[in-house]
């Protein structure tokens, strides 16, 4: 599902669980406090972001975590991980072709109650609020395409963004009775800065798809 989202040069895995997947020693080093779903969770994505640099002619990566919490990729790579509860993703791809790449994974499931305001403008709120009776659990889908957000911001600006600092419009291009998809675009709200040597970001644009009892989203600046 998640390749088919993606610009050609971008190569993802995808897995409905984890894995057998053996970490490096500075990698579950990382993880040697976390519970055991979270250890397999983390090595998971490892293992299939390493399958995907694999494709791209890298072997025997270490993927450690930086300072911002993201991945330290290898020299001139773009990445990102996702994980819920039934799927692991990673996407990865050389920065010559692509500038940042980021992708999220969620239940096709409403937020818990209160969540919406802390992760959503109040423009936002009005919109999701006309759509409510059409199926869709959009408030998750949100919430997901701002994780994705991120993961494609920080990279290429060394900063923090918060759920108030971007706003989210989607569209919806197709529909069936088990799956829908369609696009969005994330207009930042803060000073779009970078620090890649890239033009500021003003936006984002991206892709969702729901299928599956799950919510993918995806964005590939290139």
């Amino acid at each position: 599902m998640l390749q088919s989202m993606l610009p050609r040069g971008l190569v993802a895995r995808e897995a409905r669980g984890d894995v057998d997947a053996q970490l490096h020693p500075r990698e579950a080093a990382q993880i040697a406090r976390a519970v055991p779903k979270r250890q397999a969770e983390y090595a998971t994505v490892r293992q299939l972001a390493r399958e995907a640099l694999g494709e791209l002619g890298i072997d025997d990566a270490v993927l450690v975590k930086g300072e911002s919490g993201g991945v330290d990729w290898p020299r001139n790579v773009v990445g990102a991980l996702t994980h819920c509860d039934g799927y692991r993703g990673a996407v990865v791809g050389y920065r010559m072709g692509v500038r940042t790449v980021g992708i999220d994974a969620e239940p096709h499931l409403p937020l818990p109650d209160k969540v919406l305001p802390t992760v959503s403008v109040a423009s936002e709120r009005e919109v999701l609020a006309s759509r409510e009776e059409d199926g869709l659990h959009w408030d998750r889908l949100l919430f997901c395409a701002k994780e994705a957000t991120y993961k494609a911001w920080n990279p290429i600006t060394g900063r923090w963004l918060g759920f108030e600092d971007a706003e989210i419009g989607f569209d919806l291009t197709s529909r069936t009775d088990d799956s829908a998809e369609g696009t969005f675009r994330s207009r930042i709200l803060i000073d779009g800065r970078a620090t890649d040597g890239g033009p500021p970001v003003a936006s984002f644009a991206g892709r969702w798809r729901i299928t599956g009892g799950l919510i993918v989203t995806s964005i590939a600046e290139v």
